[in-house]
């Protein structure tokens, strides 16, 4: 019943809501006997025993009844929409943020799919049973055991009669609870994938045109929504068994009421009022049985949906701030060291006791064959994963040491793979800090060689860009990423094959003014062009897990990969080669 007290917990600050919502729901299924009651006294009183002058007050206090069933029904529906409303904006407000510090083994693991049917759909679920399923279940057992009640003081021999039914309705009911319970988990995880390929569909639409896969994924999805379609007639299959059983039983009360009491009045042990009074509250009865089999179902589908959603609420990051984490104001000094840093990614080793020191400002160049580790390097940097030997220390303090918010904000990253939001490109730039200025913007702009493009634009700065915004190639997109990473000012720069998607002049011009920026940073630089890294401070190969550093000269006359790298591209002037033999690799 853990996702139960979940709901509960978080109806916090919205109790007392939720408890008038169900004590007014209580209290309209309890009254709902005094019409049967006064229906009795019309027939028995004021009819047969000739009280006329009672059948006009009976009336009006009928209608009377009937109004405040009516509001008391109005005011319990606002308190359980308005509390089920604060409960589900909390939970949502809280799954958010928790995913908000997930580390990214966490979105490695997960499909994106999947996480916003948890958040969508899943929590729309438990907001329905807080605001309808709780007041239905309240309204039922209150209604039946008022109405059991009221006809046991009318008639026990009659009330015993219609009493008979309830065994038959709990088995049917229990053997159901258990039969549909992996039902309503099974349609979940359909939803999932069919949520997983619609987004991934959506996502990749560039790539399903180009190769003209259309059709392909037409079928991908028409599976994935069959799939879907068949668990759910498994369940309403299964929901359709009892719902007949349980109307027979509601119905056979009707049945009951009218044979029983039809003898028992001719017997003279009841009256036509208390017959009435019986007709009038067989529904009572009846209705509670009907709505047994309703509320089943929703509750499997809550427990499915609660699951989900209570996984990602609780889910705790592996990678956290330390209760002794360094607290620092100042400006890093952009120091970077690797100590016999060894890093695997399931059972493939990235990194393997990899060590060398980055010293302030420096301009260092990555290289290596593609999966050799280079984004891996600059993903602990940032410690967007951790290692699994050695230390990465920024500033001679292990990264595990420093709170996140401070580490991340000090290191500006902008890689080949660009996401811009949905804003304008001025949004998109000053994304690390919304209160800067457009002078700034604007000069960041111009140092990624991105303002003239900008300025072409319908609406320049005030552009929307984005997923849903005007179409840029992907070297426009890189250079706005990379002026939203220098626009922060940050000690350490990142950029991660950054201009893999411009032409080489506009990439000499941003080499150009990343070697003026106005602000002391070391700067990081991933690349397979000779022409992007040959004038750093320092070149790491990579490869097979191992570092090998040097500087353009040196790398050209000692190391078979950059050397082959340079002659590919062409590079004139090279040195004679002195070090071992290629084993191949892919450049």
């Amino acid at each position: 019943m853990f996702q139960l007290k979940f709901m509960w917990k978080n109806l916090e600050g919205n109790h007392g809501k939720f408890i008038l919502g169900i004590l007014l729901c209580a209290i309209n299924s309890v009254i709902v006997i005094i019409n049967p009651f006064l229906s009795q006294i019309l027939v028995d009183d004021a009819i047969k025993g000739d009280h006329r002058s009672w059948l006009v007050p009976i009336l009006i206090g009928m209608g009377a009844v009937i109004l405040i069933r009516t509001g008391f029904r109005y005011l319990m529906i606002c308190c359980l929409d308005q509390s089920s409303q604060g409960m589900i904006v909390k939970i949502r407000e809280h799954v958010f943020h928790n995913l908000q510090h997930q580390e990214m083994r966490f979105f490695d693991k997960n499909r994106t799919g999947d996480i916003i049917t948890r958040v969508t759909g899943d929590m729309e679920y438990i907001r329905h049973v807080a605001a309808y399923i709780s007041h239905v279940l309240v309204e039922s057992i209150v209604m039946f055991v008022a109405a059991l009640i009221y006809l046991s003081t009318v008639n026990i021999t009659l009330t015993l009669w219609l009493m008979a039914v309830l065994p038959f309705i709990l088995i049917s009911s229990i053997l159901y609870g258990k039969n549909v319970s992996p039902l309503y988990r099974q349609i979940r995880e359909k939803l999932s994938d069919i949520n997983t390929a619609a987004q991934e569909n959506i996502s990749g639409n560039r790539v399903v045109k180009a190769f003209a896969r259309e059709e392909f994924e037409k079928e991908k999805f028409f599976e994935k929504s069959n799939e879907f379609r068949k668990a759910n007639l498994h369940a309403a299959y299964a929901w359709q068994k009892i719902v007949p059983v349980m109307d027979f039983f509601a119905q056979s009360l009707s049945l009951l009421n009218l044979l029983v009491g039809g003898m028992l009045v001719i017997q003279g042990q009841l009256t036509l009022g208390q017959l009435t009074a019986f007709t009038s509250l067989t529904w009572a009865l009846a209705n509670p049985m009907r709505n047994i089999s309703g509320i089943l179902n929703d509750i499997q589908r809550f427990f499915a949906s609660a699951g989900k959603v209570i996984e990602l609420y609780y889910a705790k990051p592996l990678i956290a701030d330390r209760f002794d984490a360094e607290v620092k104001s100042e400006r890093f000094d952009g120091k970077i060291e690797f100590k016999n840093v060894t890093f695997k990614h399931g059972q493939t080793t990235v990194l393997d006791d990899v060590s060398f020191t980055i010293q302030p400002g420096q301009t260092v160049a990555i290289m290596g064959p593609t999966g050799c580790g280079k984004t891996t390097i600059a993903n602990l940097i940032s410690r967007f994963y951790d290692v699994d030997q050695g230390q990465v220390l920024v500033d001679d303090v292990d990264v595990r040491m420093w709170t996140l918010g401070k580490l991340r904000s000090s290191i500006g990253i902008a890689t080949q793979d660009v996401f811009l939001f949905s804003d304008t490109v001025d949004g998109n730039i000053s994304f690390g800090n919304p209160e800067m200025s457009e002078e700034k913007v604007r000069f960041y702009a111009e140092s990624a060689d991105a303002d003239g493009f900008i300025r072409k634009m319908e609406e320049g700065y005030d552009t929307i860009v984005g997923e849903r915004g005007v179409g840029l190639s992907g070297g426009q997109r890189q250079r706005i990423a990379l002026a939203r990473a220098l626009a922060v000012e940050p000690p350490i720069v990142i950029l991660d094959d950054t201009t893999s998607a411009v032409d080489m002049e506009t990439e000499k011009k941003i080499q150009k003014n990343l070697r003026e920026l106005p602000f002391p940073c070391t700067k990081i630089i991933v690349a397979q062009r000779i022409s992007s890294v040959k004038d750093a401070d320092q070149i790491f190969i990579l490869e097979n897990g191992k570092i090998d550093i040097g500087t353009h000269k040196t790398l050209c006359a000692a190391n078979a990969y950059y050397r082959d790298v340079c002659e590919l591209q062409d590079v004139h002037n090279l040195p004679p080669f002195t070090g071992p033999v290629a084993k191949g690799g892919e450049a």
